[in-house]
């Protein structure tokens, strides 16, 4: 047990050697104070697990988002953007609320740390652009008030936000169960769960002054303001019993001391001063109310620094303006530009605004009388003197529409920025801001990342000197593209080509695109199959099935980049052919196109496999469905379909084995007339009737026949003969009678299996003369032996015209020769060339001789279409003679190879 146990732990100290820590850190911060008083500064620290180990520390400061999501964007601050080598960042003169976070970083290339968790700073000071203010005024509430909190300020859209005493996370107001918003007001619900830190924040990205308010669930409370005294105002704090009054002492205690101690149940301050602030509490008979801190602000106004700009152009300026609110006479401004301990760049006795050329932190304050009295000092305004450099950002791959999954990086370019050492700012109205560098990646995009996105870069040993902000790059994030598969012709003729074609939102940005033939399984699915050629993609978005005879169904799907991101694959495709398969084919009874709802109609399937199952494609239907108790019942290999109107369809068999049947278009119709036209193919030169039926009538007046929309018979006839079918009478058939008109239905026609039209003369007349040639002498060796009644029969079967030609030298003396022998179950794509000798006597009579029969096949040779065999015959035929035994036959074979293109 022992050894195991060392050998665990062995494992794990190997892999903490080869991998770091077993989870990524998570960097804690913290701040120092968490509530602030006017003008303090603010320490913050960023604490990870390893502290000596080369950490870098990166400082964001928390602004809402202004994108219309009430998040949070994060700024770095100040002297941030390449870390500080020190775990602890001093915020200067933090006057508001605000959020900080921290992350840690370490070698080269950096690995980041997760960002910590927030922390926030409160402020209870309130300031004109966003404010806070409690009904009632007081920190302290019974948990049957009723407590409302309402925004103020220069925005016109707000949330009242919240984090616990104890709690980690903040929640908003509505958005959980203690709070209902209405407008710019939250009515929270008062209970103990109430004890916490309340603030607003407008959609213009302000966060107000804070209020820490408690619920005491027990029956005494200190009511004192929850927001901010003014130096030198009066202020009155008491205590409050919930169901009754005081009948001894009160204690009233200022940070734990005792300040008063009487029957009197109220606290008075005529005139508070800064002394004042602190923490309150009051004590009656054992009992003790919760303690609430009173904030007190000094009564001095405050000066408010604008720019008009915060970037300086190229040999220009910018103008500064310094006010003092409530506005009043006499007031000098003073104008600092670095720390607020340096002295003042100038003075002037109005507001008027001033122009500075260089960059830098610049301040204000307001001064009058003798001594001056002095306004409290602005926020400070960052001003940036922009450099002849351009900021420029790029996009790769640079596609117009980027795909919810796909790999991209964002670059920020400097032109001409030589060997200057440059720091990088981002600014995107997407949720997602990138980190200060200058390439930004993302392994996988998200509608999140949607947005314009601009940079600029700053020289990273002057911070005030930098680029412009660039021209935005808009960045849109698409849903997973499906693309659409269309099939050209959706109806075959015989060895017709197919044309796939598949389109994708946007085509010109190097999709390449995979092409799938659909072979039924049978788990009752389909597999897909890559089609030739396609195993890598093609870059056409189009693909050519040569060919195609028979029904099958097709997807296509698209990928770009490195490495390939697939889009789903399309939706199913089906070609239909109406051409008989032996392995796999349809019959449909009774054979017709069209049938009335009350008509019982099955298909059976026939071929090569004892499992089936039958498929249909409605026409408005965008999927194919099996035969099922939905639409039929599947019974061995026939399925049994009720005819309704939905019943409208292409129907086909898929077998086990994997192949497709033909397909047949049936109609339901639900009047009372249809017509009767076959579901399968009529074959060429077969005879074939087309009927209209009424559902429960007779014909008592002209029935009007149509083909492709013309009128090709209108009498009293209620059937359409057609005695021998050809090509030309494929086509939409329909009739007409007394006003009412027939769904119409395709008659297929299908032509009779001949050889090739282009290879059929080549082969005839090779197989003739290589058979004629072959054995010139062998018959002019015979023509000398034999009488001079020797009869030559040349007999040529062709099945392109079905006769026999014969050529009969005598015919009184010549028997006609039947026909040519063939291999059982070969090819009718053969021509055979005979020649027959026969010796006859001069009485007319047949003698004994010896019969020659000669024939010439020409085959194409199945593994290579380029070659071409004469195969030549010899088949000896001896008559037997009476008491011995004819001699065994030798048939004799001569090949010759014929190319494609040879003269003859």
């Amino acid at each position: 047990m022992g050894h195991a146990l060392l050998g665990v732990f062995g494992l794990f100290l190997l892999n903490t050697l080869l991998y770091g820590h077993a989870e990524d850190p998570s960097p804690v911060i913290t701040v120092s104070p968490s509530w602030l008083s006017a003008g303090a500064s603010v320490t913050l620290n960023c604490r990870v697990k390893d502290p000596s180990a080369g950490w870098k520390f990166y400082w964001y400061k928390m602004v809402p988002d202004p994108s219309g999501n009430f998040y949070y964007s994060y700024e770095l601050l100040p002297g941030s953007s390449s870390g500080t080598e020190q775990d602890s960042y001093i915020v200067h003169g933090q006057t508001h609320t605000a959020g900080y976070r921290c992350r840690a970083g370490r070698g080269d290339p950096e690995y980041q740390s997760y960002t910590s968790q927030s922390k926030f700073v409160w402020s209870s000071d309130i300031h004109s652009s966003a404010s806070l203010t409690v009904s009632p005024d007081r920190a302290q509430h019974f948990t049957s008030d009723s407590v409302s909190l309402s925004c103020e300020g220069n925005s016109t859209e707000w949330r009242v936000r919240r984090l616990l005493t104890e709690g980690r996370y903040r929640s908003d107001c509505s958005s959980y169960w203690w709070g209902i918003m209405t407008g710019s007001t939250c009515n929270i619900k008062t209970d103990s769960s109430s004890d916490a830190v309340y603030w607003c924040e407008s959609r213009s990205g302000e966060i107000s002054n804070a209020v820490n308010i408690t619920v005491q669930d027990g029956d005494m409370i200190l009511l004192s303001p929850a927001r901010p005294v003014t130096e030198g105002h009066s202020v009155s704090l008491s205590c409050r019993l919930k169901r009754r009054k005081f009948d001894s002492i009160v204690f009233f205690y200022h940070n734990e001391k005792v300040i008063q101690s009487d029957s009197r149940w109220e606290l008075n301050i005529s005139a508070v001063s800064k002394s004042d602030e602190g923490f309150y509490k009051c004590r009656h008979s054992g009992r003790e109310s919760a303690q609430s801190w009173m904030s007190v602000q000094a009564n001095r106004p405050k000066a408010e620094l604008r720019a008009d700009d915060r970037d300086i152009p190229v040999g220009g300026s910018v103008t500064l303006t310094c006010s003092v609110k409530p506005s009043s006479s006499g007031w000098k401004y003073f104008w600092y530009r670095g720390e607020k301990t340096s002295e003042p760049l100038s003075s002037q006795l109005s507001a008027g605004p001033i122009r500075v050329s260089e960059g830098g932190v610049y301040w204000c304050r307001g001064g009058r009388g003798e001594p001056v009295y002095y306004t409290e000092s602005s926020d400070p305004v960052t001003i940036y003197k922009i450099s002849p450099n351009k900021a420029v950002v790029t996009l790769q791959p640079n596609w117009s529409e980027v795909y919810r999954g796909e790999r991209i990086t964002l670059r920020c370019e400097i032109t001409d920025g030589g060997d200057t050492e440059w720091e990088y700012e981002w600014r995107t109205t997407s949720s997602e801001k990138p980190p200060d560098q200058n390439e930004h990646s993302i392994t996988s995009v998200t509608r999140s990342h949607s947005g314009d996105y601009r940079c600029k870069g700053r020289k990273k040993h002057t911070q005030h000197s930098s680029t412009g902000w660039s021209d935005p790059i808009k960045l849109t994030v698409s849903d997973k593209p499906d693309p659409v598969l269309t099939v050209s012709p959706s109806w075959l003729s015989a060895g017709a080509s197919v044309t796939l074609n598949c389109s994708v939102e946007d085509p010109s940005a190097g999709w390449k695109f995979y092409w799938y033939k659909m072979v039924p399984d049978p788990s009752d699915y389909y597999r897909l199959e890559l089609l030739p050629g396609s195993s890598s993609g093609t870059e056409q978005d189009s693909y050519i099935v040569r060919g195609r005879t028979l029904t099958a169904g097709y997807q296509c799907s698209a990928g770009r980049g490195d490495p390939e991101y697939q889009s789903y694959t399309s939706q199913s495709k089906f070609v239909w052919s109406s051409d008989f398969n032996s392995s796999a084919s349809l019959t449909v009874s009774p054979d017709r196109a069209q049938h009335f709802t009350s008509d019982s109609v099955s298909l059976s399937c026939e071929g090569n496999s004892t499992r089936w199952r039958v498929k249909r494609f409605s026409a408005e239907g965008r999927y194919s469905s099996a035969c099922s108790s939905s639409w039929g019942t599947m019974t061995g290999s026939t399925c049994n379909i009720k005819a309704d109107s939905t019943s409208d369809a292409v129907y086909w068999c898929e077998s086990g084995s994997g192949e497709f049947s033909n397909a047949v278009n049936i109609t339901v119709q639900d009047g009372d007339m249809i017509l009767l036209s076959p579901a399968r193919p009529v074959t060429e030169g077969h005879s074939v009737s087309l009927s209209c039926r009424f559902r429960s009538q007779t014909f008592d007046s002209t029935v009007f026949f149509y083909h492709n929309e013309k009128v090709i018979q209108s009498d009293s006839r209620w059937e359409l003969n057609i005695s021998a079918v050809s090509k030309s009478d494929e086509g939409f058939y329909k009739c007409r009678h007394s006003g009412r008109e027939s769904a119409q239905s395709w008659m297929s026609v299908q032509a009779v299996s001949r050889p090739d039209s282009s290879s059929f003369p080549v082969l005839l007349v090779v197989g003739l003369v290589c058979g004629i040639v072959a054995f010139i002498p062998l018959i002019v060796l015979l023509c000398y032996r034999a009488s001079k009644d020797t009869c030559f029969k040349s007999l040529v079967q062709s099945e392109s015209s079905n006769t026999d030609h014969v050529v009969n030298l005598d015919e009184t003396e010549c028997s006609e020769y039947s026909s040519p022998p063939h291999d059982a179950g070969g090819s009718q794509d053969v021509t055979y060339s005979t020649v027959q000798i026969k010796r006859v006597g001069k009485k007319g009579k047949q003698q004994t001789a010896e019969e020659r029969s000669v024939y010439s096949e020409v085959r194409t040779r199945a593994a290579d279409d380029s070659l071409l065999y004469s195969q030549v015959v010899i088949h000896n035929k001896y008559k037997k003679k009476k008491g011995q035994s004819a001699p065994a036959a030798a048939d004799e074979s001569v090949y010759s190879e014929v190319k494609p293109g040879s003269s003859l």
